[in-house]
């Protein structure tokens, strides 16, 4: 049976000056943004028997908005990944359809690297904040993706969903 990746990077968060980076919440439209996403994914019939997280605050709270019945595993190898290290991060997945939350650069990077054709969407070249892909793959084990073999089956953005 086929592979399925959602990918998504995390919702938008607020800037406090006094807090570092990891530590950065949500902002009341990440908030927004993280719940539609959910809804458009249950809509959608895109529900993961495996989710992988940042261990940021707000892939965390991105990704409980969701309201998804998946418990997440935590990795820190996830906070500010390149895409090679993403790639390592998914080829230890067991799930058939796997939820990804990180962050970008990496995310946008890894998601480009993974297509065989990118989607028709305006926005898939800079993976704004709560973007999200859904990836199709053959493979039948996370370990044998390769770059270039995924093909997109849909691809949206908390703008896309009126938030």
């Amino acid at each position: 049976m086929s592979l399925r990746l959602i990918l998504m990077r995390h919702a938008k968060s607020d800037w406090h000056l006094d807090l570092p980076d990891h530590a950065r919440p949500l902002n009341k439209r990440g908030c927004q943004a993280s719940t539609a996403l959910g809804a458009w994914l249950r809509h959608n019939q895109y529900l993961p028997d495996e989710i992988i997280s940042s261990t940021a605050t707000r892939t965390l709270e991105t990704c409980d908005l969701l309201k998804l019945d998946t418990q997440p595993r935590i990795s820190d190898k996830l906070y500010l990944a390149s895409h090679d290290a993403m790639l390592d991060v998914l080829r230890t997945a067991t799930g058939q359809t796997v939820l990804m939350l990180g962050h970008n650069p990496g995310i946008c990077a890894f998601a480009q690297a993974l297509l065989a054709n990118p989607p028709n969407h305006l926005r898939f070249e800079d993976y704004p904040s709560g973007a999200t892909l859904i990836a199709g793959f053959k493979q039948t084990e996370w370990l044998q993706i390769k770059w270039g073999t995924g093909q997109p089956n849909a691809f949206v953005t908390p703008a896309d969903l009126s938030v």
